[in-house]
């Protein structure tokens, strides 16, 4: 188990900005930050909408990524609803990233181009993929990783909350290490900072509040040409509780409980007593000792039943879904009676395993045991590998890390999906 040991966080205007139309939520062990866009206060109406939706929806014991992707859901459903209802904020929209740390995972739900990163061992990750033209070209190999940093069209994204009706949401789990640090921030910040500068501030920062003031500050020295909204929070393990016995003497004989001989001779009514509570003390000796070995058998199956819970978690494999797509499952491919399955499907990639290339198919389909990121990997690798046999040599870009389902990804060229344009009064 992990906690949170430090948390910081900070939102600002920036240089450039009238207002700031960034919103964000800090309730550990629940995070968020949101990006609004549309101008004329539509974009900072829908980045608190889709806020304010952490409150509406009610957990219940679904996992952290079925419940974020709901919370994402019903932010897109209320924005698009007021959207349509006052022509003045028809088109508003937002960006949503959000974190929920739950035992040793930490679950998060994206769209747009507001980012999730962690930072382990001194070096910084980037856990989230951006729904922006711009990635989409640099996954499509048309752009290098230096032309897409400054280019021109960095404000257009493909995906976001309100504009359309319905919404695609990528939801992914990630096993949280002790001393793990995640950063949620809008894109406010990475447009002005690189991200070897981010990882340089969060490794010299004394601490994180430090740290998200030092990067807030160097967005805008570098021109702040949009509001920068940054959180970061630190993993640490669970402190376990010590539990302290306060020794209980109950009916000892004389010798137990410390007294002589002479103690007993000058006191003769306590010495029969205690011959006399002897044997039931004895008796009740055992019966302490045999529940206690009781409590400890049920303690040991119930904890090694955890344990090969917490396993089965662990491990994924790639299979064939109903529909013979390629898909992602979390636990063991193995069906028990009374139809009690003990694995789910994470993600459905959008080829047919038929597709898949003969030589590589037995991959897809030997349901070989792997952690996440391997089976993710290899389900990457496989998909471009059958889109590139059926495009005849140029692989589509795919969105693997989706949860829940089918993750469709954009295909073709600039015209692919939705295009929301982030200029103007986008926040």
């Amino acid at each position: 188990m992990h906690r949170i040991v430090e948390e910081a966080h900070m939102s600002d205007t920036g240089r450039q900005r009238n207002a700031n139309e960034d919103a964000y939520l800090v309730r550990p062990p629940l995070f968020a930050v949101a990006d609004g866009m549309g101008g004329a206060q539509a974009g900072e109406v829908a980045a608190r909408l889709a806020t304010e939706s952490f409150e509406a929806v009610q957990r219940g014991e679904e996992s952290p990524e079925a419940y974020l992707r709901a919370i994402a859901k019903t932010a897109n459903a209320r924005i698009h609803r007021l959207a349509k209802s006052e022509p003045e904020r028809s088109g508003m929209g937002t960006t949503l990233t959000a974190a929920l740390l739950e035992g040793e995972e930490v679950g998060l739900a994206h769209v747009g181009d507001s980012r999730a990163y962690v930072f382990r061992d001194g070096e910084l990750r980037l856990l989230t993929s951006d729904h922006s033209l711009v990635e989409e070209l640099r996954r499509q190999g048309r752009l290098t990783e230096e032309q897409a940093e400054d280019h021109p069209q960095r404000s257009i994204i493909t995906r976001a909350l309100g504009p359309e009706r319905n919404v695609d949401v990528d939801t992914m789990t990630y096993r949280a290490r002790p001393g793990d640090v995640y950063l949620l921030c809008s894109d406010g910040l990475t447009t002005m900072v690189r991200e070897d500068r981010i990882a340089a501030v969060l490794a010299d920062a004394g601490s994180l509040q430090d740290a998200v003031s030092r990067l807030v500050r160097e967005a805008n020295d570098h021109g702040g040409r949009d509001n920068i909204t940054v959180i970061a929070f630190r993993l640490q393990e669970a402190e376990e509780a010590e539990a302290v016995e306060q020794p209980t003497l109950v009916g000892p004989a004389a010798e137990e409980a410390g007294l002589t001989a002479e103690e007993v001779a000058a006191a003769p009514a306590a010495g029969e007593a205690a011959a006399r509570g002897r044997a039931p003390a004895a008796a009740r000796r055992r019966r302490l000792r045999a529940a206690a070995k009781l409590v400890a058998v049920v303690a040991v199956a119930v904890g090694l039943v955890a344990i090969a819970v917490w396993g089965v978690r662990q491990i994924y494999f790639l299979g064939t879904d109903s529909g013979g797509r390629l898909a992602l499952y979390r636990g063991l491919p193995y069906d028990l009676p009374l139809d009690i399955e003990l694995y789910s499907k994470v993600y459905a990639a959008p080829v047919q395993v038929g597709a898949i290339p003969a030589g590589r198919r037995d991959s897809a389909t030997n349901h070989t045991l792997r952690f996440h990121d391997d089976a993710v990997d290899l389900l990457q690798s496989l998909q471009n590998d059958a889109e590139r046999q059926s495009s005849g040599g140029e692989a589509r870009p795919s969105a693997v890390r989706s949860g829940g389902g089918s993750a469709p990804a954009a295909t073709g060229g600039p015209g692919a999906g939705t295009a929301t344009h982030r200029g103007g009064g986008a926040g």
